[in-house]
């Protein structure tokens, strides 16, 4: 059975696009491959995916994922191209694809992607950009990876940095916001674990609503927000202190490293 996808690089990333994949049906086992350069993580790859065929080296001609950390994008890059790969979905942050393009053979379609780490548990968001020689077909064809393991968005490539600071970063918030809410039950008389099991809810049951509903934020927000009410005095609370303007400043300059983390 030939190879139709091989992922590079075996961390948690790669493995999480591997099960969806073949939890979606996108591939069956014996098409996929992962290339991971460590023994001891491709012991454990082939123990979990056992029909996937786990490499040390990229196999020839094979479309694939970059899946490396930012410094080995270029290694990574020299070896798909003595490979002759010749098409490329990239999920190393801050890599462009000119870069890319100019490691790998000439005319490499490369398509570059900003994922988050809700993709573990197959519900990421993704935004994908299209290299100079990628076509419309490259697109789906990276589009349906990804989708996989969550939703996805075109866009241009200069909009990544900003897709970085909202959604690539935004996970982060997200979970610091629940440590704070945690502290403050507990400040307030709950227990740890009450606090914990009430914010773990609390947000997994906002965010449900706030997708499943169709509604804007701002009108789920007022329908909770009783004058005079209890939501209603701690929302003034978070206005008084700026909640959301730092919010706003946390986005722009994640954005703004980005950029800086893309510059050669």
């Amino acid at each position: 059975m030939a190879i139709r996808l091989q992922l590079i690089g075996g961390g948690r990333m790669g493995e999480a696009l591997l099960g969806g994949l073949l939890t979606g049906g996108w591939a069956q086992p014996g098409e996929l491959a992962v290339v991971e350069t460590i023994s001891d993580r491709r012991a454990e790859l082939t123990n979990r995916f056992p029909d996937v065929v786990v490499a040390q080296h990229p196999v020839e001609r094979a479309d694939a994922v970059l899946a490396v950390k930012p410094n080995d994008a270029a290694a990574a890059g020299t070896r798909l191209r003595a490979a002759g790969v010749a098409r490329v979905l990239s999920i190393a942050a801050g890599i462009t694809t000119a870069a890319l393009q100019a490691v790998l053979d000439d005319g490499a379609r490369v398509i570059r992607a900003m994922p988050n780490t809700p993709a573990l548990v197959g519900a990421g968001a993704a935004a994908i950009a299209a290299g100079s020689h990628a076509t419309d077909e490259d697109l789906v064809w990276a589009s349906g990876i990804l989708e996989a393991v969550g939703t996805v968005e075109v866009c241009d490539e200069t909009m990544l940095d900003a897709v970085t600071g909202l959604s690539g970063s935004g996970p982060a918030y997200v979970f610091w916001l629940a440590e704070s809410l945690m502290a403050a039950g507990v400040e307030v008389g709950l227990s740890s674990d009450m606090a914990d099991a009430l914010t773990r809810q609390t947000i997994l049951g906002a965010a449900r609503l706030l997708v499943e509903s169709g509604e804007l934020p701002a009108d789920l927000r007022a329908a909770v927000t009783s004058p005079g009410g209890t939501t209603a005095r701690g929302i003034a609370e978070l206005e008084a202190r700026g909640a959301a303007d730092a919010f706003i400043a946390a986005v722009r300059v994640a954005t703004e490293r980005s950029r800086e983390l893309g510059k050669p």
